[in-house]
């Protein structure tokens, strides 16, 4: 960390303090995160910090989502987790076209999460640093009407924001059909504009290399240009110390 960065730090415990709360047991790198989201501002990030940290006692009250209480969700066989990317990201892609809305948005949300911290968590190098972060890889290939779903889009992107603050790393949206661009239109108002500045509409040849270039042959699956096989989320086994871990995700 630079010296501006420490004082921002600094303040921000006191912020955090100031409001009823604490940031014992967080890292200075996870308050940076807070800071990043919010330009530096000391306020708005206590204040997010502080809205994070009751969000997840109640949501999250033992530290994950079991596999369980999202079985509805995991059987569409829709979410794959791919490893490591060349920088060392969590990447993980989703086939769009086997998403089926849900008629519980409670367990939706639930599984936004169980999805965000098991992604986040395959990141740990033995233990949780505080500034994992991710790249998904959205294959909108056969999407048809049936499987759109903006409510469950935009509740993804706004679960990632407003309690996973800085934790994408990029987002590439492969073989969007004609009729999604409207769609697109509408959820992205809803999204901060550092978030949009990570999306990738991959549309030509020098876009899909930088995509192969960013994700690495090795996490790629075949079909998007790399090497790899797809592997199921809930197929995808985590290193015990990293599940231990799972209490501190943001």
């Amino acid at each position: 960390m630079n010296q501006k960065e420490e004082l921002a730090v600094a303040q921000l415990r006191r912020a955090v303090h100031k409001l009823g709360s604490s940031t014992e047991g967080f890292g200075d790198i996870t308050l940076i995160r807070f800071l990043v989201a919010r330009s530096f501002d000391i306020d708005k990030a206590a204040k997010m910090f502080v809205q994070w940290r009751n969000w997840r006692a109640s949501f999250v009250p033992l530290g994950h989502i079991p596999d369980s209480e999202v079985a509805a969700e995991l059987q569409q066989n829709k979410i794959f987790l791919q490893g490591l990317s060349s920088r060392g990201n969590p990447v993980v892609a989703v086939k769009v076209h086997r998403h089926v809305s849900s008629k519980d948005p409670l367990q939706f949300k639930k599984f936004v999460v169980h999805l965000l911290d098991k992604v986040i968590a395959s990141g740990f190098r033995g233990k949780e640093v505080g500034n994992e972060k991710l790249v998904a890889v959205l294959d909108l290939q056969k999407l048809a009407y049936k499987n759109i779903d903006i409510r469950g889009l935009i509740t993804g992107f706004q679960f990632l924001q407003d309690y996973y603050p800085d934790r994408l790393s990029k987002c590439y949206l492969l073989n969007m059909p004609g009729f999604f661009v409207r769609v697109w239109r509408l959820v992205s108002r809803f999204l901060e504009k550092a978030t949009l500045e990570k999306i990738v509409i991959v549309s030509n040849e020098e876009e899909r290399r930088a995509l192969i270039r960013e994700v690495g042959v090795d996490a790629l699956p075949e079909e998007y240009g790399g090497r790899a096989k797809f592997v199921l989320l809930q197929d995808f086994q985590l290193d015990k110390p990293s599940e231990e871990k799972t209490l501190l995700i943001t």
